[in-house]
């Protein structure tokens, strides 16, 4: 018996900060898997960053939302992995997956995007939370608009939209 097959290459979907949301997606647009990480601050994220993508196996896409230094780390170890990087702003996915009667506060969009993760969650069949960090959360929905963008999904599956 032979190793086991390689997995084709994934999309990761990272809510930046040093506590980071990361959701991982196959190229058929479902969830993988997805946590949450404390990296406690900039000097363990930059040398965690190296390792976390190298334990998720190949990857082909990374997507991030915001920017500044913390994005900086990540995209630079992207580029230097080849990975194609997508950066967008919560405004801009949010606006994408969520009714704007569901972001009329921040507090109300953050319960939407919970809610709606834990519908990509089950149509993707990935293992169900004890609890959901609202990061990890966030990483769901932004791995979703990623997989949209990249082609990988045409539209949001009517599982998940559904109210």
């Amino acid at each position: 018996m032979g190793p086991p097959p390689e997995r084709a290459p994934g999309l990761l979907a990272v809510d930046l900060g040093l506590r980071s949301g990361l959701a991982l997606y196959g190229p058929d647009g479902r969830l993988v898997e997805y946590h949450s990480r404390n990296f406690g601050n900039r000097a363990r994220l930059k040398r965690a960053v190296p390792s976390v993508l190298k334990a998720l196996g190949p990857l082909a896409w990374l997507v991030l939302e915001g920017g500044g230094p913390v994005a900086d780390i990540w995209e630079r170890e992207a580029t230097r992995r080849a990975l194609q990087v997508l950066r967008v702003s919560a405004e801009d996915w949010r606006e994408a997956l969520l009714y704007a009667r569901e972001q009329r506060s921040g507090a109300q969009a953050k319960d939407v995007a919970d809610a709606l993760a834990r519908r990509v969650i089950d149509w993707s069949r990935a293992p169900r939370p004890t609890s959901l960090r609202h990061d990890a959360a966030e990483a769901i929905l932004l791995g979703l608009w990623g997989v949209l963008e990249v082609g990988w999904l045409t539209h949001v599956p009517p599982e998940v939209r559904a109210r």
